[in-house]
């Protein structure tokens, strides 16, 4: 069955809209929907290794396909069939861009299509049933095949941003050191090029006083 839904912008992980839910069939809603939203973060970063993939959470399955910059994903039970979740994004990706396509890129506010609920809600009762006609006639289509999807784990998933976002973090850190080190390196040159040639412009110096003065004296 389909817990929830969200569809995200890619680039900066907007959410856009989302499959309103009651909440009395699913405990942990708030938990599955601030995993989304870390996920959609990943994503906005570009750590997306696939157009379309599955993530195991718990006792379900993030599903999520990725359609020019906009992330449509779903969070079902384990048992529901894969083929299902990805055709049910499919058909609210097809509306989604038949219908706000050209307003994808100006939506400056969360949550700005949260009227596509409607069409989401009505997909979503189609698909909740696996064993009518519709959906058995969808599981045996043979144009629609899923057995290459990826399927990870949400802590490697989430994981791997993060892991990513410190290597990031040090690398800035260490050429911000390296170029305090050059500095302070450059400083000890020129100090120990003062300490080396000082005297002798020095002794330079009081020779040349020395000549001059000579001179005028004669």
């Amino acid at each position: 069955m389909v817990k929830l839904t969200m569809i995200a912008r890619v680039t900066d992980g907007l959410p856009l809209a989302e499959g309103l839910d009651d909440g009395r069939d699913q405990k942990d809603v708030d938990f599955y929907k601030q995993q989304a939203k870390l996920l959609f973060k990943n994503l906005s970063k570009g750590h997306n290794e696939a157009s379309r993939m599955s993530i195991e959470t718990g006792p379900y399955f993030f599903h999520y396909i990725i359609e020019g910059r906009v992330c449509y994903l779903t969070l079902c039970d384990r048992s529901y069939p894969k083929k299902l979740a990805f055709q049910y994004l499919e058909d609210l990706k097809n509306e989604f861009e038949r219908v706000n396509g050209n307003q994808i890129e100006t939506a400056a506010r969360p949550y700005a299509f949260i009227k596509f609920d409607t069409f989401i809600q009505k997909t979503k009762k189609l698909y909740s049933d696996t064993h009518t006609q519709r959906n058995i006639a969808k599981l045996n289509d043979e144009l629609y095949e899923v057995h290459q999807i990826m399927t990870r784990n949400v802590q490697e998933v989430l994981g791997v941003g993060e892991k990513l976002d410190q290597v990031s973090e040090m690398s800035s850190r260490l050429t911000h050191e390296s170029r305090i080190y050059a500095e302070k390196a450059k400083d000890l040159n020129r100090q120990a090029f003062i300490r080396k040639w000082a005297p002798v412009a020095i002794v330079i110096g009081v020779v040349i006083l020395l000549f001059w003065v000579k001179r005028k004296l004669w």
